[in-house]
């Protein structure tokens, strides 16, 4: 299993700013829960569906991403990326949706959590408005934290109950396609002015800051209050 993925500069200034919210993640009772398998299976189904429709937001910026690219190659890469958001990470919603009681259109009636909507929209309006290096900042914590925690997880037991899905964050796969992602993050910075950088860094602990939330909601059973 790799150890390591390559991190260029700009990738690493991003997440130095973000360290707090970045070990609060690794840190949060959602998480631990997971990884020893004492996570109970309402707060996974809830995570599960959440996390579906996120996806779908996820795919949204990728597809807009793509279409800002002059580039074939690096057009071809986000129009694939917006494509795996969905297809590839359906079939373990719809294994996990078998087990857990949920099925396609209970997926498409859920109610966005309050979390849930403010990341989609922020990832989504930076792939509209914001500078090339701005919109890639705000997807990059997603896979880069996820592969992260994959790479630091070591062997999963045959019978834990999540093993599956856990599987996927130390995928080769999966680990080549967030460092693939960092390197388009790289050279979008490359090209930046110094204030695009800084408004990209602030998008990237933003992120961050959002996926402990994505925890946590999931945790907490996250409900709009009104």
């Amino acid at each position: 299993m790799m150890t390591q993925i390559e991190v260029g500069p700009f990738a690493s200034r991003c997440r130095k700013a973000a360290a707090a919210a970045w070990q609060a993640s690794h840190e949060h009772p959602f998480l631990t829960a997971l990884l020893d398998g004492s996570l109970d299976a309402d707060r996974f189904r809830f995570y599960q569906m959440q996390d579906a429709r996120y996806l779908e937001a996820f795919a949204d910026a990728c597809s807009l991403i793509s279409v800002r690219h002059a580039h074939p190659d690096a057009k071809l890469w986000f129009i694939e990326a917006a494509r795996l958001s969905i297809v590839v990470e359906r079939q373990l919603h719809e294994e996990y949706g078998r087990e857990l009681g949920y099925a396609a259109q209970d997926i498409r009636r859920l109610e966005l959590t309050p979390n849930n909507r403010a990341y989609g929209n922020h990832m989504v309006m930076l792939a509209q408005t914001g500078s090339m290096v701005e919109a890639l900042a705000a997807l990059t914590p997603c896979p880069w934290l996820y592969t992260d925690i994959g790479m630091q997880m070591g062997d999963i037991d045959p019978g834990h109950r999540w093993a599956n899905w856990l599987r996927t964050y130390a995928d080769p796969g999966f680990v080549t396609y967030t460092a693939e992602l960092l390197e388009h993050l790289e050279a979008a910075a490359a090209h930046a002015a110094p204030e695009e950088l800084d408004r990209a860094e602030e998008a990237f602990v933003t992120s961050v800051r959002y996926e402990w939330m994505f925890w946590d909601q999931a945790w907490e059973g996250q409900a709009w209050p009104v």
